[in-house]
């Protein structure tokens, strides 16, 4: 793995694998046509007379958040009156509904350059996370090659990948995957959103938002980088503003407003919408998860299958954990327990720490303790008095998910002139991919919370920057 790919994977705990084998490499989104995402959702009550317009929208290369900052100004309305429910990749076609506070002639007028939206009708009904149910993903990995360098024909990666099926099945189970949380959670190509977490939980507002701003990627175009640079060397001050790229709105909103009032922290950051407020806060949380789920294959102790003292929760008809019950495994209860999670209906799990969340027992509760520690997260409160909303109880996340409608093809290689520069360029050392290697074309559901590149991983076991 390269250094800065190395470096990005132990920030955010995405380190280790479920099986011992050596995966496929390739890329992943060497164009924009080969991460597709439909997302499924509950049914919406359409009424002509609804308040509401409800749209399917598709977008080509559109962070979520962003996009809805642009739909709104489109109509002159606030960006809190736009309705979805999941935040997707900005490097790929993605598809889903959204529910607009707003006419439906005025939506249908909207025109932004690679979204494409279609008016379905009215409704009453809001739309949010609780109606997100998974996606459908089909997702093409070019390049396939051998962990040292060597093109991957199309039936070495064929094979390779029928052994990593087999293998998870025989290790989790069918059809499940480790639940790592992705690296989209904490910022592609820049973890920043943990790094801010850990500001905010401490109290730290002025750092949280200087880490925001200044807090340098991996692979930033040349004038984002230049930004950042100057705000980590000269400060705020109109000039340093003056030189933020246009689309970078939050950063600008921010700088801004500590332009104008230089010590008021709290209300720069409080220039994110919520939702990115919030995920700071997660996007820590999903470290803890990553990093204690790491620990427990380094230690030899099952994911799928409970041992005495961990917490194992209800898994609801949609696949989802019910974290509010989750019991702890006991002794004289451990195999009635392991036959339910074996069935399905049970799930062990791991942390998303907070001031009110149940920890393991014995073994795994000391691994957890000690993440926890190495973290310096064993003294949080996670309390933010500041901005209330955004102090966490916790809850915990199932160790497995699944994954369903799972198929892998050989597809023919790409254009070379539609492939994007990363791929002109070549391979770069501790890359793993190859220009001459096989081309795979994979398709299959997730439900929601559960990432299709960790899924991926499983199977490429690449530099995490492969992975797009």
């Amino acid at each position: 793995m390269s250094a800065s790919g190395q470096t990005h994977a132990e920030a955010i705990g995405l380190t280790g694998y479920a099986t011992e084998a050596d995966g496929i490499g390739g890329l992943v989104k060497s164009r924009v046509e080969d991460f597709r995402v439909e997302e499924l959702s509950t049914k919406l009550s359409m009424d002509q007379r609804g308040r509401f317009t409800v749209a399917r929208i598709t977008l080509r290369n559109w962070e979520t958040n962003r996009f809805i900052a642009r739909l709104a100004k489109a109509l002159g309305i606030p960006k809190e009156r736009i309705f979805f429910a999941g935040t997707k990749d900005k490097r790929a076609i993605t598809r889903q509904l959204f529910v607009i506070d707003a006419p439906a002639n005025k939506v249908n007028g909207v025109e932004l350059t690679d979204v494409d939206i279609e008016v379905l009708g009215r409704t009453h009904q809001k739309i949010g996370f609780g109606n997100h149910r998974g996606n459908r993903f089909t997702i093409t990995v070019r390049g396939c090659a051998h962990p040292d360098g060597r093109p991957m024909s199309d039936d070495e990666a064929m094979a390779e990948i029928e052994r990593i099926h087999s293998m998870l099945e025989q290790t989790l189970g069918a059809e499940r995957f480790p639940n790592w949380i992705g690296p989209q959670r904490f910022g592609s190509g820049r973890p920043v959103t943990a790094e801010v977490g850990r500001h905010i939980i401490a109290g730290r507002f002025e750092e949280a938002v200087m880490t925001y701003l200044s807090m340098p990627g991996a692979a930033e175009a040349p004038d984002v980088a230049a930004f950042r640079a100057r705000v980590r060397e000269e400060g705020i001050s109109e000039e340093v503003i003056a030189s933020c790229p246009d689309w970078m709105d939050f950063e600008r909103r921010m700088a801004t407003h500590l332009l104008e009032k230089p010590e008021d922290h709290v209300g720069a950051f409080r220039r994110l919408p919520n939702n990115l407020q919030l995920m700071t806060v997660h996007a820590l949380q999903s470290v803890v998860f990553n990093r204690a789920l790491h620990a427990r294959l380094e230690e030899g102790l099952p994911l799928a299958t409970p041992v005495e003292g961990d917490l194992v929760g209800r898994v609801d008809e949609r696949g989802q954990l019910e974290a509010k019950g989750c019991v702890t495994v006991q002794g004289r209860t451990a195999d009635r327990i392991a036959r339910n999670c074996t069935l399905g209906r049970l799930t062990v799990t791991g942390p998303l720490p907070g001031s009110d969340v149940g920890t393991c027992e014995g073994a795994p509760g000391a691994i957890e303790a000690s993440v926890m520690e190495d973290m310096g997260l064993d003294e949080a409160t996670w309390s933010v008095p500041a901005i209330p909303r955004l102090s966490t109880k916790g809850t915990r996340r199932a160790l497995v998910t699944g994954f369903k409608e799972f198929t892998w093809e050989v597809v023919p290689k790409a254009s070379e002139d539609t492939l994007d520069g990363r791929w002109a360029e070549g391979p770069g050392d501790g890359d793993r991919w190859h220009p001459d290697g096989a081309c795979i074309k994979f398709r299959f559901t997730l439900s929601s919370g559960a990432y299709a590149t960790t899924l991926l991983r499983e199977f490429m076991m690449a530099p995490l920057d492969h992975l797009g």
